[in-house]
């Protein structure tokens, strides 16, 4: 599990959008903005914790062009519109690899934090807020056996990686924990 800044460039989403002039993600980020993430290399521990959590539901999806075919990239594309859930969720990848990314700043958690850390990772450390630092993603890459918890009511997103040289898109996948029926609520477009 990896966790940095996304560094926003309109390119291709199943690229890492990592830039070593973006400053480190501190450790106290995601649990400010309510994620928990966490490596579990058996599925008994997340049973474990899906029961403590009362998870009721649960379902298994491998997100691939070979097991959804032609409905593949309208899938992918639906992943990665920016939307939220009424309950959290719990996402456990079984296999594969993919990125969940998560909002951060105006209107949403963790500005504070976020804005501590960028304006450190100036050179002068003061300075006025700049364009684009009011809110952001914070991008997750989650690899087989790690498991996210997302808050109820953040906005988030999910693509899988570029996969190995030769396979355009990694397949992943993933069993969706949930107390009831998920309904996700999309943020309307621009």
């Amino acid at each position: 599990m990896k966790v940095y800044f996304h560094d926003s460039l309109p390119t291709d989403p199943r690229l890492p959008h990592t830039s070593p002039s973006l400053p480190a993600v501190p450790s106290t980020l995601l649990p400010t903005l309510g994620v928990l993430a966490s490596h579990h290399p058996t599925l008994a521990t997340v049973d474990d914790l899906a029961r403590e959590r009362s998870y009721a539901n649960r379902d298994e999806i491998t997100v691939s062009p070979e097991k959804m075919g032609a409905v593949y990239e309208d899938k992918i594309k639906m992943f990665f519109q920016e939307h939220l859930h009424e309950d959290e969720e719990i996402r456990y990848i079984l296999d594969g690899a993919g990125y969940f990314d998560v909002r951060w700043g105006e209107g949403h958690r963790g500005r504070e934090v976020v804005r501590d850390v960028l304006r450190k990772g100036k050179i002068d450390g003061e300075g006025e807020e700049k364009e684009g630092e009011g809110e952001g993603w914070v991008r997750i890459r989650l690899e087989k056996g790690d498991l996210i918890v997302l808050p109820a009511g953040i906005y988030h997103r999910f693509m899988v990686d570029e996969g190995d040289v030769g396979f355009p898109f990694l397949s992943i996948a993933a069993i969706l924990f949930f107390p009831k029926v998920l309904l996700s609520l999309y943020e309307p477009e621009a």
